[in-house]
């Protein structure tokens, strides 16, 4: 196939599609009508020799020569625009939507200020927020879908770039009349009272000294030391007993409100979940590893004067929180 024959505009619509999975929201992302949509992907199909899309129950699904394409299509298209400059960013105008990838945790401390923040600098501006805990993760952020990652990552690919947003230890969660809450916690009320901890993925899943490691990027599993509490715990002739394990952080003040249970949470989530004022917070009687959260993304949006922009508004909320941005 010659370029001399490819409409550059088919690309856009190829691209708004394989995002969206639906002709509809793919026209209104182009300002094009859903026939207009799908004639053009009927003339990129007549030039792949592919059908690129087939139609389910579930919306449009690429097929494995669609998927393939993807992410150098949309790469080549943001250098493009990054080059020519034909789409200067304003914020304040701006009707873009981003893809941010974070737990409920980071939802909370981090995203719900960045909502806030965007009311006044760019009302039409769209977030969508999907589970970090997806193991897809790092494809979803490979094929563009993703345009930012929030959470602890021990290791990042040299494809992807980072951004530290928060350094923090562990903190222990109780209800208000606990039997410990007048005095300082000590190791041997870990081991006395049953733990709640949150588990974003288990040795089921791959995990491995609390990561989940796919295509180069290692995500957080546990939110907590579980080797540091396990240490200490040992020094006394102990264990701990983790009574339940949750997949969602904000899941519990509802357990702990009407138990004598404990939780092990980060820093900025004990802050926030004790906010409330039925928990309390007290410090971990034994030294955690300091985690530090980061914000992930891929190297091709590094120009993209949208991309860099969103990223400035994430570092700031995370400020706001406590965090370093």
């Amino acid at each position: 196939m010659s370029i001399g024959r490819m409409d550059l505009n088919l690309l856009k619509v190829f691209d708004a599609v394989f995002e969206d999975r639906n002709l509809i929201l793919a026209g209104r992302r182009l300002n094009l009508s859903q026939s207009a949509v799908s004639h053009a992907l009927t003339r990129l199909r007549e030039l792949v020799g592919d059908e690129l899309f087939v139609r389910t129950g579930k919306g449009m699904q690429p097929t494995g020569r669609a998927s393939a394409m993807a992410p150098a299509l949309r790469d080549a298209l943001r250098r493009i625009e990054a080059t020519l400059g034909v789409e200067p960013f304003d914020p304040a105008l701006s009707s873009r939507r981003f893809t941010i990838a974070a737990n409920d945790h980071i939802t909370a401390v981090i995203v719900a200020g960045l909502t806030r923040a965007l009311q006044q600098a760019a009302p039409g501006v769209d977030l969508v927020i999907r589970p970090s805990t997806r193991l897809d993760l790092a494809e979803q952020i490979d094929l563009g879908r993703i345009d930012l990652a929030i959470g602890t990552f021990s290791q990042v690919p040299a494809r992807l770039n980072a951004r530290t947003l928060l350094s923090q230890g562990e903190v222990i969660l109780m209800r208000k009349g606990h039997p410990a809450a007048r005095r300082k916690l000590a190791v041997r009320d870990l081991a006395k009272y049953a733990l709640v901890t949150t588990s974003l993925g288990g040795q089921e899943e791959g995990a491995v000294d609390g990561f989940i490691l796919e295509r180069g990027l290692a995500r957080q599993s546990e939110m907590f030391d579980r080797s540091a509490l396990a240490e200490a715990l040992a020094a006394i002739g102990q264990a701990p007993r983790l009574r339940v394990t949750v997949p969602h952080s904000l899941a519990i003040p509802a357990l702990l409100r009407e138990s004598d249970m404990l939780s092990i949470v980060p820093t900025s989530l004990g802050a926030y979940l004790a906010r409330a004022g039925e928990l309390l917070q007290r410090q971990a009687p034994y030294r955690a590893a300091t985690v530090v959260t980061r914000a992930v993304w891929h190297g091709r949006n590094d120009h993209d004067a949208a991309h860099a922009w969103l990223r400035e508004m994430v570092a700031a909320a995370a400020r706001a929180a406590g965090g370093e941005g």
